[in-house]
């Protein structure tokens, strides 16, 4: 066994359901071509094939990601004989999106400060813009 198996096994063995879910979706996002395998689920149903043609890798690697994503929840996939038929589930990702929400009043806080610092409230110190004066211009003297 590898330590890296290890580890999994260790982190799945103790947790919740919700927990080896959330584990599942976030290493299913951490590939980019699976992000992207995303992206173009969002738009409409695919088949295998029609996910495929847009990588520069072969269909079975395609299917391997695509895998990954079934396992993790995030797609579905619908068998017809040899055709498949994949579709985003996004319960998955929501159960990501309310972990990672849960841990946004650190980044507020930090935006608080810097708007803060950036927009002075009214009277703290601010002094108002003075408008420009007009000057007119000078006349140069004619020398004899």
């Amino acid at each position: 066994m590898t330590q890296a198996t290890a580890e999994i096994r260790f982190i799945d063995g103790g947790e919740s359901a919700e927990a080896a879910l959330l584990d599942r979706a976030f290493a299913a996002l951490a590939d980019p071509v699976r992000r992207s395998i995303l992206e173009q689920l969002g738009e409409r149903p695919l088949l295998v094939s029609e996910v495929a043609a847009a990588y520069p890798i072969s269909l079975q690697a395609v299917s391997r990601h695509i895998q990954v994503l079934v396992r993790a929840g995030l797609v579905q996939q619908a068998r017809t004989g040899r055709i498949s038929r994949c579709s985003l589930d996004v319960g998955p990702m929501l159960a990501a999106a309310v972990w990672i929400n849960r841990y946004a009043k650190y980044w507020q806080a930090q935006f608080d400060t810097l708007a803060a610092f950036l927009v002075p409230e009214p009277g703290a110190g601010a002094q108002p813009r003075r408008k420009a004066r007009k000057v007119a211009p000078t006349r140069r003297r004619r020398t004899p």
